[in-house]
């Protein structure tokens, strides 16, 4: 039959084993006075990140004829965005853009950057030039997540790959370069 002393002891380990988990667990989650997690966030998001990278994109392009060498356009783009350097605000992004181009006043918009956690960083964008012969800048305007209160900006030129006639485009980002300072939100940034 059951053995009550063997009972006994295998209920008598098992609350030993209980205890013993319990204080590990309490040992590995407590915070030790020199790695304080808010003290470690503070020193990273301090840090100035300079990235360089690449993007490819493709989308769709609305245009309308202003005169005889006029052209306006309304330019949606999707792609993904690789950035590289060993301070960088994130390896990978979903890219989006949405911007009014004008043949003579330049391009002007607005990007999200949507990385691996859903975290977001915001940013206005503005352009001169034309096709060919185009420089853009991104300001980052703030963030959700990790990248709330972020500042910088970055700058790449424009190569269309693909231009349909039915208005889908495909491109990429020529010579991405930027910096990020990650910090506190600031008065005019976005943040959540």
């Amino acid at each position: 039959m059951f053995d009550l002393k063997s009972i006994t002891n295998r209920i008598t380990n098992l609350k030993l084993y209980v205890a013993i988990a319990i204080v590990l667990s309490l040992v590995s989650c407590s915070k030790l006075p020199d790695q304080n997690p808010e003290v470690a966030q503070s020193a990273i998001t301090s840090e100035s990140m300079n990235f360089a990278g690449s993007w490819n994109a493709n989308g769709t392009r609305r245009s309308i004829a202003l005169g005889n060498t006029r052209r306006s356009s309304i330019i949606e783009l999707k792609g993904t965005m690789l950035l590289t350097g060993e301070a960088k605000p994130g390896v990978g992004f979903r890219a989006e853009l949405i911007a009014l181009a004008d043949s003579e006043t330049g391009l002007i918009g607005r990007s999200v950057w949507t990385d691996e956690h859903g975290d977001q960083l915001f940013s206005e964008v503005k352009g001169e030039g034309d096709a060919a012969n185009n420089h853009i800048e991104g300001t980052f305007l703030g963030g959700t997540g990790r990248y709330a209160g972020v500042t910088g900006g970055y700058e790449y030129s424009w190569q269309f790959v693909i231009e349909a006639e039915d208005g889908k485009i495909q491109g990429r980002a020529v010579n991405l370069k930027g910096h990020a300072q990650i910090g506190q939100p600031s008065s005019g940034g976005v943040a959540q």
